[in-house]
């Protein structure tokens, strides 16, 4: 039995939407969204109306129609730590993603319009493995100061969607593994799997770990200190170098990885050595993950979009192949993964309760 499912990833000027039968991709679009016409809108959730009538313009332009879905399945957003896995959307979570209380960001409309666009055609609608993921085991979560426990914000949709087609290709089961998962993209998370649960991880989004194109990652506590009491800059300041004005945009003013192989190339030394400089602190990542999993690691699995840099990859495989061997799974099919999501739904996965 085949299902057809209706995939919808929100993003900041963008809205991809894209036609699933089963695995095979039958149509997809990115709609993009003017930020001329977008700062119209109070917030994101002031969008919902706009970007719903962007969506059904998709669908009677490539002639679907809602109720020949078997299930609308969308991005997760912003939320309260929940665990991975498939999640009904619910009156209570787009209460939450409504209000705010987790961060505004354009994902929550996926949930909040696909809600909509499932009740006019009487479909499921689900999410699976969010970014607000949090399975970390009680002692990830000591940072070194009481009541700043730590949290974590990271790519938790790729990291287990790749690493369950590791195990698929591999005749066995994600929940029977231990691995670890760099995705490697303008953020970098780095996480130990253990029997299906990402026990630890960084927050990629502006906390700690490696050095990203866009994140500063972890840095020094003290001069970080001065530097926000030094009178020279805002919190916003402070926050947009943390992220967005981080890593290698602070070092070589760029986050295209193209663009600094280019210039590595070319002959330019700095760049080469910054580009490594992140390799050694992804790899230093992966060596606590390994010890996070007492040394019993079954595989390591690149990925991102990063993770087509040659020259990036090898580096870290020097460093860090004696502890399992590293797979390479260029890219962040974040598509084909709800679509996964969706296919394991409708076969019999349980619904977990957000």
């Amino acid at each position: 039995m085949t299902h057809k499912l209706f995939i919808m990833n929100f993003g900041s000027t963008s809205t991809k939407v894209a036609v699933f039968e089963d695995e095979k991709e039958l149509a997809k679009e990115t709609l993009r969204h003017s930020q001329d016409v977008l700062n119209q809108f109070e917030n994101v959730i002031a969008q919902k109306d706009f970007r719903k009538e962007a969506i059904n313009e998709f669908l009677k332009n490539n002639n679907y129609k809602l109720d020949e879905f078997d299930c609308i399945v969308v991005r997760g957003a912003p939320s309260k730590p929940i665990d991975g896995g498939i999640y009904a959307v619910t009156d209570v979570m787009l209460n939450d993603l409504k209000s705010g209380k987790y961060g505004y960001h354009a994902s929550c409309l996926g949930c909040i319009v696909g809600d909509e666009l499932a009740k006019s055609a009487n479909i499921p609608i689900i999410t699976a493995d969010t970014p607000a993921t949090d399975e970390l085991c009680s002692l990830a979560r000591y940072t070194g100061l009481k009541g700043m426990d730590k949290k974590t914000t990271f790519h938790a949709l790729n990291h287990k969607a790749i690493a369950r087609q590791y195990a698929k290709e591999h005749n066995t089961n994600y929940e029977d593994l231990n691995l670890i998962v760099a995705h490697l993209g303008g953020g970098i998370s780095v996480g130990a799997h253990e029997k299906g649960k990402v026990i630890d991880t960084n927050n990629a989004l502006d906390g700690d770990g490696t050095f990203s194109p866009e994140r500063a990652g972890t840095l020094p506590t003290g001069a970080l200190v001065e530097l926000c009491f030094s009178g020279n800059y805002t919190i916003e300041e402070i926050k947009k170098m943390l992220a967005g004005k981080g890593g290698t945009m602070s070092y070589l003013g760029t986050n295209d990885g193209l663009e600094i192989e280019k210039r590595i190339d070319a002959g330019d030394g700095f760049a080469k050595e910054v580009f490594e400089a992140m390799a050694y602190q992804i790899s230093k990542e992966i060596g606590s993950d390994a010890a996070v999993l007492c040394g019993k690691v079954d595989a390591i699995l690149l990925t991102g979009s990063l993770a087509y840099s040659k020259m990036l990859t090898n580096w870290i495989k020097e460093r860090v192949e004696f502890i399992a061997p590293v797979f390479i799974y260029a890219g962040e099919n974040e598509m084909l993964s709800l679509a996964q999501s969706g296919i394991r739904f409708l076969e019999g996965e349980k619904l977990k309760t957000y």
